[in-house]
């Protein structure tokens, strides 16, 4: 059996909680967002944690999972469990979901050179940032000077998400793209 730690880490949506553990669960850059159990077919942990009340969202990325609660709980009656669920699944080895990517999503060799830097922006600047908080940011499109992203995680839903799109994202690639981008609007949110 595995030693598996797990610490709680608040972050800026009210509403999720980050569940770190002591070791990488997935290579960098690779995440996978469960909006809901129907979406986790490949993911059993993901099945598990939606099978709790109150759990309406699971997302993994690097060396965490970040559960979105429903509004009405508080996390003090909630986080305990879903902790020593984290832990004991981790702890058993199991595999976190069935089928993994075998190369980072966000890099594709056709794409664009004004892409390639937009992506590389988003890697290097703000994936870090965004990761702290409990989320992902993904790459979506790049047409006429609009930047579409994909806010995924503690990010999808939070109140916070607006002005950090706005504020942090759009100001960082139109100061670093000036001649480039435009505008960036998240995608689903």
């Amino acid at each position: 059996m595995r030693a598996v730690s797990i610490y709680m880490e608040a972050n800026p949506n009210p509403n999720s909680m980050k569940f770190v553990a002591n070791f990488m669960l997935l290579q960098d850059g690779i995440s996978f967002d469960y909006p809901n159990v129907t979406a986790a077919a490949d993911s059993p942990l993901a099945q598990a944690l939606f099978e709790l009340p109150h759990v309406e969202r699971v997302f993994y990325m690097s060396n965490f999972v970040t559960v979105t609660k429903a509004e009405g709980v508080d996390w003090i009656e909630i986080q305990d469990g879903i902790r020593d669920l984290i832990k004991g699944y981790l702890e058993q080895e199991k595999p976190l979901i069935l089928e993994e990517l075998d190369k980072d999503p966000l890099f594709d060799e056709n794409d664009s050179e004004v892409v390639k830097k937009i992506k590389g922006i988003l890697d290097e600047y703000i994936r870090p940032a965004v990761e702290q908080d409990g989320g992902a940011i993904g790459f979506a499109s790049f047409e006429e000077g609009v930047v579409k992203v994909n806010l995924q995680g503690s990010c999808s839903g939070c109140p916070a998400s607006a002005v950090t799109l706005k504020s942090g994202i759009e100001n960082l690639l139109k100061r670093m793209l000036p001649n480039d981008v435009t505008e960036v609007v998240a995608e689903g949110v």
